[in-house]
């Protein structure tokens, strides 16, 4: 089993980037585990408290469960991945079953911020990407898919989104094995990816 963990701001391009690694196997070769699946729950707090929480930090992400899911994996065995709302804050009854692959891809912006995640990886990529770019894609992603105002993105871009990002992803950057500008536009990084990728599963099949 290849363990990728793929970072990146929010908005450079990550799914993206997931999406086209995926297309470029058979199918049921790549399995992904989404760090935004683990947020924490919140269905504790009042639901005026939970927009008050960051999102965009390390302690938002439930990394024990993360990181038992993905041993589990490793030794054969399906999770059951949360599912989580974004409107409401909260972990969702439904779960999403994840058999053990080939390739498992780890995404979310935090993903190289925890040492201990890390560790689990054998590639570590950072999608890059210009920050207004990112910004453009943030709006238009959370207008439509989270029942935000642009006024409201930006607000929370300016206060939560920027300073998170200079403060936990972007310094994570200089833990990547591999750096990809200009997010999943960039096929020829992504290219040498998925080569890399399949030499390394074709060395171990070989083994």
């Amino acid at each position: 089993m290849l363990v990728i963990g793929i970072a990146g701001g929010t908005g450079s391009g990550k799914t993206t980037v997931v999406n086209k690694i995926i297309n470029s196997f058979p199918d049921g070769e790549v399995a992904v585990l989404q760090q935004d699946a683990y947020y924490k729950d919140l269905s504790y707090m009042p639901p005026e408290e939970r927009t008050k929480i960051n999102f965009d930090e390390p302690d938002a992400i439930e990394w024990t469960l993360l990181e038992k899911h993905l041993k589990e994996l490793r030794s054969g065995h399906a999770v059951e991945m949360p599912t989580y709302s974004y409107i409401t804050c909260t972990r969702q009854p439904e779960t999403i079953r994840i058999e053990p692959r080939d390739v498992i891809i780890i995404e979310g912006i935090l993903v190289l911020t925890e040492a201990e995640m890390r560790d689990h990886m054998d590639v570590k990529v950072f999608v890059d990407a210009d920050p207004d770019d990112r910004l453009i894609r943030v709006i238009a992603r959370d207008c439509i898919e989270r029942g935000r105002t642009p006024k409201m993105v930006i607000d929370r871009y300016q206060a939560i989104l920027k300073p998170m990002h200079l403060q936990y992803i972007e310094p994570a950057k200089r833990f990547a094995d591999l750096i990809i500008p200009q997010g999943g536009s960039n096929t020829v990084a992504i290219g040498l990816l998925t080569d890399y990728i399949e030499s390394r599963l074709k060395r171990k099949s070989e083994e």
